[in-house]
């Protein structure tokens, strides 16, 4: 598994296709990783067409250094604008999935000159305040006094610590204009019940661009791993590629 090494000597897992011109980032979710159904179908996606690719776990997920709990939306910022310097040159599409399509609203923001274009698969911008208002009363009260709570979601449990909100309301990217000029495609399934199918709407009344595409598929979820969401996402690198 090859890493590099950032400013703080954690190491952050990647892998790469290598190709020409036109690179793509693949960016996952919270709590998730690198390896997933969709960054793996973009990667035999790039080997087709000879393009060059990354994905990478943030710190605290998959095989990079950390424990979940010690990182923020910031943090996270940080390693993937890391990747985008230290791993790729020239421009670069990036794929967010769920809390990745926050990170990369943030990065496009960071290294405006280096993006060809965004697509986003449930893209779930500025969502702390979401999570937050999600907790019971005991957990909001525990946060409180404590610092950390032990969240569960969809069968997943994990720390979460109260300076992951205070970060979370410090990086928000939709309140305000959001300006931006290249191509933007937003995937997101009608039956996510996880990130509301609103959100799409919710960005595009922000983002400045007039290359904005909302695509919403009627029988898919948050996961957006079926056959047709990942034809759909196949479809949106070409779109995007081509622009």
């Amino acid at each position: 598994m090859p890493y590099f090494i950032n400013k703080l000597k954690q190491r952050i897992a990647y892998k790469t296709v290598k190709g020409r011109g036109l690179g793509i980032i693949f960016i996952h979710g919270l709590n998730s990783d690198m390896n997933g159904k969709k960054a793996l179908t973009v990667e035999k996606y790039a080997r087709k067409h000879k393009i060059n690719f990354v994905r990478f776990d943030c710190r605290g997920h998959g095989n990079s250094d950390g424990k979940f709990e010690d990182f923020t939306i910031s943090d996270w910022k940080k390693d993937l604008v890391n990747v985008i310097d230290k791993l790729t040159r020239g421009p670069q599409i990036l794929i967010g999935s769920s809390m990745g399509g926050w990170l990369m609203m943030l990065a496009t923001r960071a290294r405006p000159s280096r993006i060809r274009g965004m697509i986003g698969l449930a893209a779930a911008p500025d969502f702390g305040d979401n999570l937050y208002n999600n907790l019971t009363i005991k957990n909001k009260r525990e946060i409180k006094n404590k610092g950390i709570i032990k969240y569960s979601s969809f069968g997943f449990s994990y720390f979460i610590r109260k300076n992951f909100f205070i970060d979370a309301r410090k990086n928000k990217v939709l309140n305000k204009p959001y300006r931006y000029n290249k191509p933007l495609i937003l995937i997101h399934g009608l039956k996510d019940n996880v990130v509301s199918s609103k959100v799409p709407k919710k960005i595009l009344k922000k983002v400045t661009s007039k290359k904005i595409q909302i695509i919403l598929l009627k029988n898919s979820d948050h996961r957006l791993s079926g056959k047709k969401d990942l034809q759909t996402l196949m479809s949106a690198i070409d779109i995007v590629r081509y622009d």
